[in-house]
Formats: C-alpha cells, sequence, structure tokens
C-alpha cells in the first residue's frame, strides 16, 4: 500500500482532549478501510502564518500511514466536514521519518548559534571595509 504523511489544523479553542479525539477519529477510519498509523505526532498550538476564520493560532497534527487511496478519500471527507479543523493537507511519500519531526527535535535547535553570534550572519563585521568618518562642514547642512 502506498505511504502517506497528513497534516491538519485544528481550532485554537478546542481543548487538548478533544483534539486527540479528533486524532483518533480520523486514524479510526483509515484503519476500518484498510490502513494502518504507523505514527502520531501532536505539535501542539502554534501560531499561524495568517489568520483563518479569525484564528491565530491552531494546534497541529501530523499522522504517517499507509492506506488505499478510498480511506484518505474517507478521511479527507470527514475532515471536510469536521467545524474545528480548519485546514489540512495529506501527501504522499516514499518512506516514512522513524525519527521524530523537524518541529520536534529540539536538541538539533539548541546547538545552532544565536542570530548575532553566526559570523555569516552579522555577528563578525570584520571583513567589510569601514566607513570614513564624516567631515564636519558636511554634517552642518551648508549649501555650497
Amino acid at each position: 500500500m502506498p505511504l502517506y504523511e497528513s497534516i491538519f489544523i485544528a481550532r485554537q479553542d478546542v481543548p487538548t482532549t478533544q483534539v486527540e479525539a479528533l486524532t483518533k477519529e480520523f486514524s479510526d477510519i483509515i484503519v476500518k478501510d484498510g490502513g494502518s498509523v504507523k505514527k502520531t505526532e501532536q505539535w501542539g498550538l502554534r501560531n499561524l502564518a495568517y489568520r483563518i476564520s479569525k484564528n491565530k493560532k491552531g494546534h497541529y497534527v501530523m499522522f504517517n500511514f499507509d492506506a488505499p487511496s478510498a480511506a484518505i478519500a474517507e478521511m479527507e471527507r470527514n475532515m471536510k466536514l469536521h467545524e474545528d479543523v480548519l485546514r489540512f493537507m495529506t501527501v504522499r511519500v516514499e518512506a516514512h521519518e522513524e525519527a521524530p519531526s523537524a518541529i520536534l527535535r529540539k536538541d538539533e535547535r539548541a546547538e545552532r548559534p544565536a542570530f548575532g553570534d553566526r559570523p555569516d550572519r552579522g555577528g563578525d563585521r570584520s571583513d567589510r571595509p569601514r566607513r570614513a568618518p564624516r567631515s564636519e562642514t558636511a554634517s552642518e547642512g551648508d549649501a555650497v
């Protein structure tokens, strides 16, 4: 069976327990139609890039599964009908990632230096030419 990855965003005012119930509901649809869910990740309440139906934040959930196309169609139909789901996206992938997704890998983000400390990002300006000092006559604004 083909492998899929699906992400959906639930409204910000929905409690976490209800988001978990939504995840279980969509997973049960996949299992009922002959598929299997390999991994589920709750990314939590995160900021949206733009407002969607007056929501600035949303609960993000991702899960990996393999299922026939009929199961995908049924799951997406239920996501469209559910009023708590703001957006969803399902894509076909070649292989599932065994490790946690990039969103949950916080240890790698902690190892990176801060923005100002990176030599390639403005922290070290020794390679730039020095600016010539301004003359006192030019700074007064006298017209010639």
